[in-house]
């Protein structure tokens, strides 16, 4: 399988909302269980995968339906795939979905050069990911090609929908905001801005129980569907934060580091190593296996990051600095650095020099 085919199955399952990717996971492991019991042939099962693969990969061509039609009354833009398959599934919950139709923005604003207002700033975001980032777009043409099915979504927008702009408190999701007004600049459209995230906050959160959320992929769907219900036009932006945000986004889009944090309220770049001294800061406090020569799986140490991490920044961006940490004689690999689950790591050893 080369990595173009690989990639359409990564955008397949991650659109997939919260709940749905366990089912498919625990029909695959039903029916090999039958296979290795003999219950099941392994050609009758190998028929049953492959139709699951290809509803699955169906899903793809069902996105269409959430494209913007001239009857529909709401559009909602939201950054995520995994945030998108949330939504989708809590606006058929409510029955919804004729009415209230989804654009999906699936950038990570958080990293990468930002400037997607040109045909060379995307071309340096798609080779910045080639480079860096596992899994990244193959090329500039899959990139531009993904880049204009949105813009055409935009153009889909009937003048009567309202626009309801989720975002919630990290870097990818508010500068996903700016990149969102910016695009709807000529839009003659009513738009709304929810925070997802702090509405199921103030809905949920108990004195004896709380969760704080820190990004709308991780909201469960049954409560984003409460969230969704409690829609109202208390929340519509004016023309001057309209502005302000536009000319946010140039300034974002001008900035000359591929790493931005939210701070104090506004979108902040810091350099691109700002989190490998955190990084080995979790390696040093994790106990690697007994015999394993101190060397530990960077998947656990990359998860361990992310569990503690305040900032919303993603898996891959972790990964991307460990490899650099490797690169530069920091840290010592065992393994392949195809992924984070082919290799582990340890602080760089000093060599015993015989006399």
């Amino acid at each position: 399988m080369n990595l173009k085919d690989f990639l359409v199955i990564k955008r397949a399952t991650d659109s997939l909302g919260e709940g749905e990717i366990k089912p498919y996971f625990q029909f695959m492991l039903a029916k090999i269980k039958l296979m290795k019991q003999q219950e099941r042939t392994s050609e009758t099962v190998a028929h049953e995968l492959i139709e699951l693969y290809d509803e699955l990969m169906g899903l793809q061509e069902k996105k269409v339906f959430w494209s913007p039609v001239p009857t529909c009354t709401h559009v909602h833009i939201v950054i995520g795939e995994s945030f998108a398959g949330s939504m989708k599934q809590a606006l058929r919950g409510l029955g919804f979905e004729e009415t209230h139709k989804v654009i999906t923005l699936p950038e990570n604003y958080a990293i990468g050069p930002l400037g997607l207002d040109s045909a060379e700033g995307r071309m340096e975001r798609s080779n910045w990911f080639r480079n860096n980032i596992i899994g990244g777009f193959e090329d500039y043409d899959e990139f531009e090609n993904e880049y204009n099915e949105i813009l055409d979504k935009f153009n889909l927008i009937p003048e009567e929908a309202e626009i309801v702009v989720w975002t919630s408190s990290n870097a990818c999701e508010q500068i996903g905001l700016r990149h969102a007004v910016h695009l709807l600049h000529s839009k003659p459209n009513a738009i709304s801005l929810y925070d997802a995230c702090a509405v199921c906050e103030k809905l949920y959160n108990r004195p004896d129980a709380s969760i704080h959320y820190r990004y709308s992929g991780e909201i469960p769907s049954e409560k984003l569907r409460e969230v969704v219900s409690r829609l109202d036009d208390k929340s519509r932006l004016n023309s001057a934060d309209i502005t302000r945000l536009e000319k946010e986004w140039k300034v974002i889009t001008e900035q000359s580091e591929t790493l931005r944090i939210w701070l104090d309220q506004a979108v902040l770049e810091v350099r691109a190593d700002y989190y490998d001294e955190y990084l080995l800061e979790k390696l040093d406090d994790l106990k690697p296996p007994a015999g394993d020569k101190d060397f530990l799986k960077s998947a656990r140490l990359i998860g361990e990051a992310i569990g503690y991490c305040e900032q919303y920044i993603g898996d891959s961006y972790f990964e991307y600095r460990l490899r650099e940490l490797i690169y530069n004689g920091v840290l010592e690999i065992k393994g392949v650095p195809a992924g984070m689950r082919f290799y582990s790591i340890r602080r760089k050893q000093k060599r015993k020099v015989d006399l």
